[in-house]
């Protein structure tokens, strides 16, 4: 799990911070300089998430990311589209990781032998 999902929420950190450019510029908000600075805020809240996919909650903490992520759709329309495409790649981070994770184990496992 631990590949999959860090490799989405890095991924999705670079497209959220896009995002609030987006919204810089289309009158979300009324200071360019705050979209920036939130968008930064909410590129290093997904990066330092990646830390916390292999704790028991991690995979909750990034189902709550992933809400927060399709609900910016009401500052760039189009994030409901990109967000819902991330949602259901995170769903199946979280769905295949363990699997993924146990394989390439179990290939290190037997190259060591």
């Amino acid at each position: 799990m631990r590949v999959l999902c860090s490799s989405v929420l890095g991924i999705e950190s670079i497209v959220v911070f896009l995002c609030f450019l987006v919204a810089s510029t289309n009158g979300s908000f009324e200071s360019q300089a705050l979209a920036v600075w939130l968008g930064v805020g909410a590129m290093i809240v997904l990066i330092a998430s990646i830390g916390v996919v292999t704790r028991p909650w991690g995979a909750w903490w990034g189902s709550i990311l992933q809400v927060i992520v399709v609900a910016l759709g009401f500052l760039v329309p189009m994030m409901f589209i990109v967000g819902g495409i991330f949602a259901v790649l995170w769903y199946f981070a979280v769905r295949n990781g363990s699997r993924v994770d146990a394989l390439r184990k179990a290939y290190a496992e037997a190259q060591e032998s």
